[in-house]
């Protein structure tokens, strides 16, 4: 990425770039705050992934997503820019993440999510203007590494010139990002630091205009606190319309969905949806520590059921009932929605795009 990045650079034109990096909440961060530039009078762009049910989903301008002829459009004319072998050797996420930028030349802010990681990620080669850092937790292992001291090390190298930290959950984070700012000559802030009485204030009631869970709040503080040391003036109504969908969201009023997928995501969840009791409609990644993330959902969980995903990188059915066998979760396969009973769909992206899909089909 880098490589191929520097052969283009000069005929790209960038945007002031607000990168996202962390574990979990960097979509919901992110839009609160694209929505919330883009209604303070900036041309505004967000970068997310992945998507749940249309590649457009993931390049986001002034409040819609980009439309298929002017992406069709874009990636001709970077690949005109780009010669072959140079556009073979990129990953799918890298092409995507350049055809992104092309995209948002004529924005004014870009506000970029990274895929996973931070200082290796294709999002990282991009001069910024600021780096929020979301709650930092275990996930994709094989990658980043197994301990929280290599996670968080990883991601947190992609610091350039500021930093907003969000609420983290191990303190072992706060040390760690204080000692790269140092070596790097950056400034850190801690969310609080960037949020006054007024603040916390608009925070609760734009929350009960949305009908935020409490994970959700704590991604919206940390979009003003940006907006904030950006010094840039807000107002509650920027935020109207900013909720992205497939995080803690209802598809019908008996059916919520969330695409979160590791342990941090499943406490969020249960603490948002305490005393109840949900039908959970899941799957998982051979990759996950789902015995974890449903042994935190236990609580929460009248029962499991499996649904049938064709992808090599899901867990057989043999191994995902043996883990519910052991937790005493009761289980079965995904076969109907029910009138009168609360359904939660977690797991993945992958997991909800195919619910949807299902829903779709047989329901509506």
């Amino acid at each position: 990425m880098p490589r191929v990045y520097d052969t283009i650079k000069e005929y790209l034109v960038l945007p002031k770039i607000i990168h996202i990096v962390g574990t979990n909440g960097k979509g919901t961060t992110g839009r609160f705050l694209a929505t919330a530039l883009m209604n303070a009078g900036y041309k505004t762009a967000h970068y997310s992934s992945p998507h749940i049910l249309k590649f457009n989903e993931r390049i986001w301008f002034n409040g819609k997503d980009i439309d298929d002829e002017s992406l069709e459009n874009a990636h001709k004319q970077l690949l005109r820019m780009i010669n072959l072998e140079d556009a073979e050797s990129l990953s799918y996420f890298e092409y995507t993440t350049l055809l992104a930028l092309w995209i948002f030349q004529d924005v004014e802010y870009a506000v970029l999510e990274a895929g996973l990681g931070g200082e290796y990620d294709a999002t990282a080669v991009f001069k910024n203007i600021l780096t929020i850092v979301t709650p930092i937790d275990k996930d994709h292992e094989a990658f980043l590494g197994n301990s929280m001291q290599e996670i968080a090390t990883t991601k947190l190298n992609a610091m350039q010139k500021k930093v907003i930290l969000a609420k983290q959950s191990y303190q072992d984070i706060y040390t760690i990002a204080h000692e790269i700012a140092l070596k790097k000559g950056v400034n850190v802030y801690r969310v609080d630091e960037l949020l006054n009485d007024s603040d916390r204030l608009h925070v609760e009631q734009i929350r009960d205009n949305l009908h935020l869970t409490s994970y959700l709040k704590e991604n919206l503080s940390v979009s003003i606190a940006a907006l904030n040391s950006l010094g840039i003036s807000y107002k509650k109504e920027y935020f109207d319309n900013s909720r992205l969908f497939g995080r803690v969201s209802e598809l019908d009023e008996n059916i919520m969905v969330d695409v979160g997928h590791n342990p941090l995501a499943a406490k969020a969840l249960r603490e948002a949806l305490r005393d109840k009791k949900y039908i959970l409609i899941y799957n998982t990644y051979k990759d996950k520590d789902y015995k974890e993330i449903l042994s935190i959902l236990k609580p929460i969980i009248e029962h499991v059921q499996i649904l049938e995903i064709e992808n090599q990188r899901i867990e057989s059915y043999h191994f995902l009932e043996k883990s519910l066998m052991d937790l005493a979760i009761p289980f079965q396969r995904f076969k109907e929605i029910k009138a009168g009973k609360k359904y939660l769909v977690f797991g993945s992206f992958s997991v909800v795009e195919k619910f949807v899909h299902v829903y779709k089909e047989s329901y509506e």
